[in-house]
């Protein structure tokens, strides 16, 4: 029975966000001894055993990606929050190295249709929160979290803002607007504009923010600089490479908690198992 015990997944409430995930790392009743050589073991054998578990239970290369969208049309229709979204694309961007954020991607509409899902559950709520959304590309999340109620801050690289402010522009104009949309530039690792940490955000966002080795210590800075007590981060990413989420999830529960949202909690017509969706809260100082 000891033995089962220690196998059993753990859950427990993170954050703002009132439905129990399951337990990856970062969490005082994890670290069995002090100092940083045996923490710095706990989280790469935490990161390590959340991978094992995702690629043998998921087994998310064998399923076809982009279910939920088509990268080569010129718009997504969907209907979120009572309402139809029309977001534009541009699918001939996808042909210039590095630009991805101009298309949809899956993890974006689960992430969206996760937080629709999730108010109308109750285990949620954004109305008149601070939202800052990383990496908002074509912008759905964003929108969703402003009609959702949220003070939303759709953020992402110089270059990207002017689809997203169409984007941001066409599908949240009438009554039909809760909360708030601003458009704002950030780079990952430089300082961020002062709108965006004063005061710090309740509600940080990201969808497929989590795509390479050498973006990771940018966007963990970027989180801890706009992450203080009372935020919680969601992110979902695209499962395509374990050795990148790997190297996250390893870096990440250094400073931060981390667990994982179960697909049973998700919007029911919008699960993939090529997806996964994350929480995390920053560690308390010690």
């Amino acid at each position: 029975m000891g033995e089962e015990e220690e196998t059993m997944v753990k859950t427990r409430l993170m954050g703002g966000y009132g439905g129990e995930v399951v337990v990856v790392g970062g969490f005082p009743a994890a670290e069995s001894e002090s100092g940083s050589d045996s923490e710095s073991e706990s989280d790469l054998d935490s990161a390590a055993s959340e991978i094992l578990l995702l690629w043998s239970l998921q087994a998310p290369t064998s399923f076809a990606p982009n279910a939920f969208v088509s990268q080569s049309s010129l718009q997504l229709r969907i209907d979120a929050c009572g309402h139809p979204l029309s977001i534009l694309q541009s699918p001939s961007s996808l042909g210039t190295p590095g630009v991805t954020g101009s298309v949809m991607w899956d993890s974006g509409v689960v992430l969206g249709k996760f937080l629709e899902h999730a108010v109308e559950s109750e285990n949620l709520s954004l109305q008149g929160k601070k939202v800052v959304e990383l990496g908002s590309g074509c912008g759905l999340v964003g929108c969703i979290a402003a009609l959702l109620g949220g003070n939303v801050f759709l953020t992402d690289l110089p270059d990207r803002l002017r689809l997203l402010k169409k984007n941001a522009e066409t599908n949240l104009q009438g009554g039909n607007l809760r909360g708030s949309a601003v458009i704002k530039e950030l780079v990952w690792g430089d300082d961020p504009d002062p709108d965006l940490i004063e005061p710090l955000p309740d509600y940080v966002l990201g969808s497929d923010v989590i795509y390479s080795e050498e973006a990771v210590e940018h966007l963990l800075e970027t989180l801890l600089g706009l992450c203080g007590r009372q935020t919680t981060i969601f992110l979902a990413g695209e499962l395509r490479n374990d050795a990148v989420l790997e190297h996250f999830l390893a870096s990440a529960l250094k400073d931060f908690a981390v667990g994982r949202v179960d697909q049973t909690q998700w919007h029911p017509d919008y699960r993939s198992r090529r997806v996964v969706i994350y929480v995390l809260v920053k560690k308390l100082e010690r």
